[in-house]
């Protein structure tokens, strides 16, 4: 029996369209760079302000890009089995199973696709994760229930030298809680209890003030309950954040990161073990960050706001750190305003925590009536 040419003209078809919806896409795409071209082919990627964030970026956009096209082939080679192969009689048709050929290319081309998304993902984890010998910012985060401590451990200079910012004159002293506060803060043992609630004081999860080796103090800001802890860092400088938690597990997020990581107890007041990252921001900006992590009753009210600014600011916001000292509870907000930003958090405001209290959070209630 005689078959009909059904597949010449579907394939003419298949072919003008094709060339047609190509020279579309050119025309389109001929206006705007590779860069511009890649960035608006997200498929629903925040964009990210760090260098980490855009080579994740560039990773799910490609590889949306291959997802397409492997799609577009098989999609392709089903459509033209449905029309080419169609049933016209009761003849059984020609079988190609055990066709070494076949199964070869169905073998070899699926590796080869996976293996290179394999190697892609490894390389941009690795950039990711990567942690360089001399970065030129370092950053301790300290989280706690429900709050957050910022210690500005180190910075490079301009000369190249890294100066170690600290309170001159004042000593460090540990508890078992992981806090760190001036020597001349530390609360007696019979006041601990009182104290408690209190972020100003540093007391041991025992009851007790617990004293440790002498050392310097860096400089440093908490949050409390009716103020949101900022962190600022330099723009296009190499950030490490050490993260250190003495309670339970939390979770440092700034969702323009793209980028989140668990603070892990260890239980020891030593940052040895702690998690580690680096970033480096490429867009100055106010930015809202939270805890991901379940971490207790108040965790939903457990966030911050990370400023990113120029690094003569930075600077100048260190030394305003620096000359207010670190028993005064206001010095965050002082500092700030000293370096000519705003002195309180812009991207989120703290919580309202009366009990009694019914209906949302507003800015400007933050305070307990």
């Amino acid at each position: 029996m005689s078959r009909k040419p059904w597949g010449r003209p579907l394939a003419r078809m298949k072919t003008v369209r094709v060339a047609g919806l190509l020279a579309l896409l050119t025309l389109t795409l001929s206006g705007c760079s590779a860069q511009q071209w890649e960035r608006n082919l997200r498929f629903g990627w925040p964009t990210g302000v760090t260098k980490q964030a855009t080579r994740m970026r560039v990773l799910w956009t490609w590889t949306g890009v291959t997802a397409l096209a492997l799609g577009v082939v098989v999609w392709g080679l089903i459509f033209w089995a449905c029309l080419r192969y169609r049933k016209k009689s009761d003849e059984l048709p020609r079988q190609t199973k055990y066709n070494f050929a076949v199964e070869i290319v169905c073998f070899t081309f699926p590796f080869i696709v996976i293996a290179g998304l394999f190697y892609r993902t490894v390389v941009v984890e690795d950039y990711v994760n990567k942690l360089t010998k001399n970065p030129d910012v370092i950053v301790q985060v300290d989280a706690f229930k429900w709050n957050w401590q910022f210690e500005y451990l180190s910075y490079l200079a301009a000369d190249g030298t890294r100066r170690n910012t600290v309170y001159p004159g004042q000593q460090d002293v540990a508890d078992n809680a992981g806090n760190t506060k001036a020597r001349d803060n530390v609360v007696p043992p019979e006041r601990c209890d009182e104290a408690a609630g209190n972020s100003s004081y540093s007391c041991g999860a025992s009851g007790t003030a617990q004293n440790a080796a002498a050392g310097p103090l860096n400089l440093s800001t908490v949050g409390s309950q009716d103020e949101i802890p900022v962190l600022v860092i330099p723009e296009n400088r190499t950030v490490r954040f050490i993260e250190h938690s003495e309670d339970v597990i939390h979770s440092f997020w700034v969702p323009e990161f793209l980028f989140k990581r668990d603070v892990i107890p260890y239980g020891t007041t030593g940052t040895t073990r702690d998690n580690q990252f680096e970033i480096t921001a490429t867009k100055k900006g106010n930015f809202v960050g939270r805890c991901a992590e379940l971490c207790g009753t108040y965790h939903s009210q457990m966030n911050f706001e990370v400023r990113v600014v120029s690094m003569q600011t930075y600077t100048t916001y260190l030394a305003a750190l620096q000359k207010i000292g670190p028993i005064d509870p206001a010095r965050q907000s002082k500092a700030l305003a000293a370096a000519g930003m705003s002195p309180y958090a812009t991207s989120t405001h703290p919580f309202n925590t009366d009990r009694t209290y019914r209906g949302p959070s507003k800015k400007g209630q933050e305070v307990d009536n």
